[in-house]
């Protein structure tokens, strides 16, 4: 049986995925970017979790990260409506069917990155907080 932070990590990937770019989790970043673009989900960092005794619980604002990738001559506008479109998704449920307690998308920092005979690429890190809680923190 999946841990809880393992089943909230499907979930976000999951509707990562009916996004019209590309959706990956835990990939390297591969040589060619699709039309659409490109995410790749990373499980990022559970951190310290808040405690409550009585009964035990811990509470994670856990730090994933979905890496952003676009490829192509407008690539500025494509990356605006990727970036958009996270957003999008992730209001549609703040709690993905329940599985956590709130889910929040913060700024990308965007960055243009040259490739050697190709169009460049405009690429960006979107830290997605999932606050959530769980008797074990193993479970």
């Amino acid at each position: 049986m999946p841990t809880s932070r393992e089943t909230i990590l499907a979930a976000l990937h999951a509707r990562l995925s009916a996004l019209p770019a590309t959706a990956l989790r835990g990939e390297v970043l591969p040589e060619r970017v699709p039309a659409g673009g490109l995410l790749i989900l990373r499980d990022g960092e559970p951190g310290e979790p808040e405690v409550t005794l009585s009964p035990l619980c811990y509470h994670y604002q856990h730090r994933a990260e979905v890496e952003a990738v676009v490829q192509g001559a407008d690539r500025d506008t494509a990356f605006d409506t990727l970036t958009a479109s996270i957003g999008t998704a992730l209001v549609a449920d703040r709690t993905p069917g329940g599985l956590c307690d709130w889910v929040e998308a913060e700024a990308p920092r965007p960055v243009d990155l040259p490739v050697e005979g190709a169009a460049s690429l405009k690429a960006a890190v979107v830290p997605v907080v999932l606050h959530y809680s769980t008797a074990d923190p193993l479970a």
